[in-house]
């Protein structure tokens, strides 16, 4: 089932509501526009509700011939921007994805997009590596697939802690490449010329 688009007028309201709560004059030139602002953000942020994306996969997956496809598909830094579900503060990043081709590939800017989608909601990195590598394995059915996902959270550098120099990686495997040495091999790749190598 697909969740209702983003409703704008109940952000609205809502972000109004906050900012008296807070103790602020939403009436006040500076915060007049404010709600429509973080509606119009709102929307932008949780997009990917409405997006199946292992069907985003599966349409645009094309069948090869297995001996044509090489050992592995990597493509990283993929910008991440998503939303943590426990403070909705902003956490972004980078997403790195491999995976060993089965008898399709997708083209390669299908990846950014299934990444986009699955961030763009309420989200826990843990989670979100998760789908990530779930989607390809339902839309594509791959031999293998590994999600590096590596990103600052605004509820660790701007609240509590505030440690500002920190960053989350998380890590979800799948077949061939849930195994130890497929695994290392995937993400030296991901990580050669990057310092972290």
């Amino acid at each position: 089932m697909t969740p209702p688009p983003v409703d704008r007028p109940r952000i609205e309201a809502a972000v109004a509501e906050i900012l008296a709560a807070i103790g602020e004059d939403g009436t006040r030139e500076g915060l007049l526009s404010t709600p429509r602002r973080v509606a119009e953000a709102y929307a932008e942020f949780f997009a990917g509700l409405e997006v199946d994306a292992a069907e985003l996969v599966r349409s645009s997956a094309v069948a090869s011939d297995p001996e044509k496809l090489g050992e592995l598909v990597v493509v990283r830094g993929i910008a991440l921007r998503s939303v943590c579900e426990h403070h909705l503060l902003p956490f972004v990043g980078q997403a790195h994805v491999a995976y060993v081709p089965g008898e399709r590939i997708v083209g390669l800017g299908t990846v950014p997009r299934v990444v986009d989608a699955l961030a763009s909601r309420p989200q826990l990195q843990e989670r979100l590596g998760e789908e990530i590598a779930d989607a390809f394995v339902e839309g594509l059915s791959p031999t293998g697939v590994l999600v590096v996902l590596e990103a600052v959270h605004g509820c660790v550098t701007t609240r509590g802690p505030r440690q500002v120099d920190s960053s989350t990686i998380t890590v979800a495997s799948r077949g061939a490449l849930a195994e130890p040495a497929a695994r290392a091999e995937a993400i030296a790749l991901i990580t050669a010329g990057d310092g972290r190598g």
